[in-house]
């Protein structure tokens, strides 16, 4: 077996290996994005590399031979990985959800070229970095004091509205932080809305908030969208 055929199986063995490792993890959690999307964008990202790494052997005509500029060839993937990407973010409701999985599509992109150059080590690490960047870093988070932030919509009867100072009061006992209000007066007068933002550091403050709104007889309709990845 010659070397440029050992070559290629395996930088795409390994392409295969890297893309279902990073892959297996959006899977396990549930993303659009996941097991074979991310193998299939690592072996063809790897194979378009191939062929710019061995295309000396194989395009000829005559005398004459065609040179593929690989870095040309690379930015054309990152190109149309930019699309698939894009396709992977979707905005439910005022929260934008499939950044990271995007991210991860791209990353996946660059180690399929890595690998289809022949970069093994560098590949190696990526891999292992994008990995733990999607799983350990994620169980990080969780541990973390992070802000959390929602998208909170109350409906009033336009005769019993609570006013904007106890809306807040209510937020602010729930360990909650409100802002950026807007108002509508809606359904031919009937109802009064409101719209804010709310920031907190504790994860069961939109629940103890959701309660207690439940139990407001004033409250006709609530929402409450924390946002998320």
């Amino acid at each position: 077996m010659d070397s440029e055929l050992l070559s290629t199986v395996l930088r795409l063995t390994l392409a295969l290996a890297a893309g279902s490792v990073v892959g297996l993890e959006r899977s396990y959690h549930g993303r659009t994005a996941g097991f074979r999307e991310h193998t299939l964008v690592c072996i063809s990202s790897c194979m378009l590399m191939l062929l710019a790494d061995y295309h000396v052997s194989h395009l000829k005509l005559g005398e004459q031979t065609f040179f593929l500029d690989p870095t040309r060839m690379a930015q054309g993937i990152m190109t149309g990985i930019g699309f698939l990407g894009a396709g992977a973010i979707v905005k439910d409701g005022p929260s934008i959800r499939g950044l990271t999985t995007a991210a991860s599509i791209w990353m996946i992109a660059a180690i399929g070229i890595m690998l289809g150059m022949g970069y093994y080590l560098a590949a190696a690490a990526a891999t292992f970095a994008t990995f733990n960047i999607n799983l350990v870093f994620r169980l990080m988070e969780r541990n973390l004091a992070l802000e959390l932030y929602a998208h909170a919509e109350i409906r009033f009867a336009r005769s019993e509205r609570l006013g904007e100072p106890e809306i807040r009061a209510i937020v602010e006992a729930h360990r909650g932080v409100p802002s950026g209000f807007t108002y509508c007066v809606s359904g031919d007068g009937r109802w009064f809305d409101y719209e804010f933002q709310i920031k907190t550091r504790y994860k069961e403050a939109f629940r103890e908030l959701s309660e207690k709104l439940a139990d407001t007889p004033a409250v006709v309709q609530f929402s409450i969208v924390p946002r998320s990845d």
